[in-house]
């Protein structure tokens, strides 16, 4: 006897792409997605990196052996708290990227989530580039001993890129000197009052 498969709702269309919706000062669109990749011993690594789509700092940098919604909840709280908060998040339909959890979250605090075209990366195309550069520049030329050696090491080519690495599209300023030169947005001003006005909520519904 065959037991029936429950089926995968889908998030997202073409509206949410960056192609669409553009992000135009820093902290507009965040976007997020996993980079998978091993130990020497063969253990399981998942990445979690978020970019500012506008300065293209890496804003998290995080690898552990399994991430769940949960923990996504925490990585965007300590951001919140340190940087403010987004106007969107941008994802693909991964399914902890549209838990009801992290939804729900998300809900509370005011961001809005922007999820892709199912199937099209291209629609997310400010992280896949940073997660293209992120393989080719450090996965494919490290070799990590365990969980924390991967992320000391990761902390340091975070460092690296956001504070040294000059890029093209930033008329060649490194992310955080361009970042420093962005002149906050009215929307951008205005979170330190929005995350005083949520911050009981987003204790609420964590705890």
């Amino acid at each position: 006897m065959s037991t029936k498969q429950r089926k995968r709702r889908r998030l997202g269309n073409s509206d949410g792409g960056c192609i669409r919706h553009r992000a135009t000062h820093k902290n507009h669109v965040w976007a997020w997605d996993f980079v998978h990749d091993r130990t020497l011993n063969g253990a399981p690594l998942k990445w979690l990196a978020l970019v500012d789509e506008h300065t293209r700092e890496c804003l998290a940098l995080d690898v552990a052996r399994s991430i769940k919604a949960d923990n996504l909840v925490d990585v965007l709280r300590k951001l919140f708290e340190q940087r403010g908060l987004p106007e969107h998040i941008r994802s693909d339909n991964g399914p902890e990227f549209i838990s009801k959890t992290l939804r729900e979250w998300l809900g509370v605090t005011g961001v809005n989530t922007l999820y892709v075209e199912p199937g099209s990366p291209w629609e997310n195309g400010y992280i896949e580039s940073f997660n293209s550069k992120f393989r080719d520049e450090f996965l494919n030329t490290e070799e990590f001993d365990d969980r924390n050696h991967a992320q000391q090491l990761g902390n340091e080519w975070r460092r690296h890129y956001n504070e040294v690495r000059p890029h093209s599209s930033l008329d060649y300023l490194s992310p955080t000197e361009f970042a420093t030169r962005c002149a906050d947005s009215a929307s951008v001003a205005a979170l330190p009052s929005l995350h005083q006005h949520t911050a009981e909520a987003l204790t609420q519904i964590t705890t």
